[in-house]
């Protein structure tokens, strides 16, 4: 789409970084926002081949005045935004009974607040260009476990807070949505199955093959693949799909 342009957070590593290289294709500016400086410049380089402009912003959308200077830097560099990915937010798998007060709050400062922060400092300039909101939420949100509280609890409210934008949306003409991935290889999942797998007596490597198995899924899902499916969401044969809550999982959930 010719003067168009996607904010995507998270767009150092995993996800985010493929979801703003795909974007790349469709879009003629790409806005990258995480924390880490020097793994954006590496995304900003793969975007840039891929035929987009890319404008790095290293900041962390856990402070409250992150939001606005995204948008302020992103309107000065290209005066609107068509499309806002909010993916930024790793949420520790901590047992229930032993996370602490901050672990909570750091998550959902992140996650929660800085996605709900950013889509409304954002909101004005989506209006003007009838855009799309996507938020990832993750299938943690259907089916919370001990080990894993705080990121179904903060997963459940992304999803809720989606379905309320999006009825605001209708009539402001900004389309919002939800996506729930399943098991997603990336950085942060080998990094947790390096954690997991000794103390199953297991390899990384069976560990990759098992963890799969007890999902009853085929194989875990590549990042990819989760950023084609926010490419189609925000794109124009999307636009009548808003409100949605749109699981990629693999067959993860079993239910209807």
């Amino acid at each position: 789409m010719p003067n168009s342009v996607a904010v995507v957070t998270g767009a150092s590593q995993g996800m985010g970084r493929s979801t703003a290289i795909r974007l790349a294709r469709d879009f003629s500016s790409i806005v990258l926002v995480a924390r880490d400086r020097a793994n954006l410049e590496d995304t900003a380089a793969e975007v840039r081949k891929a035929g987009a402009e890319a404008l790095v912003i290293d900041l962390d959308l856990a402070d409250s005045g992150a939001a606005g200077t995204v948008v302020e830097q992103t309107l000065e560099a290209f005066h609107r935004i068509d499309a806002l990915v909010n993916i930024a937010g790793a949420v520790p798998q901590i047992d229930l009974f032993e996370m602490t007060d901050e672990q909570w709050d750091a998550g959902l400062a992140l996650k929660l607040h800085g996605a709900r922060r950013l889509t409304v400092a954002a909101w004005p300039a989506l209006m003007e260009s009838q855009g799309s909101v996507v938020l990832m939420s993750g299938n943690s949100a259907i089916f919370p476990k001990a080990p894993y509280a705080a990121v179904g609890t903060i997963n459940a409210a992304i999803a809720a807070l989606a379905k309320a934008f999006s009825d605001r949306g209708i009539a402001d003409g900004v389309q919002v949505n939800s996506v729930l991935p399943g098991p997603v290889m990336t950085n942060r999942r080998r990094s947790y199955l390096e954690h997991w797998a000794p103390l199953h007596d297991m390899t990384v490597e069976e560990a990759i093959e098992e963890f799969p198995r007890k999902a009853e899924i085929g194989r875990f899902g590549r990042p990819e693949e989760l950023a084609e499916l926010m490419a189609f969401i925000v794109s124009p044969a999307a636009r009548w799909m808003t409100g949605s809550t749109l699981r990629m999982d693999g067959g993860e959930v079993k239910s209807v």
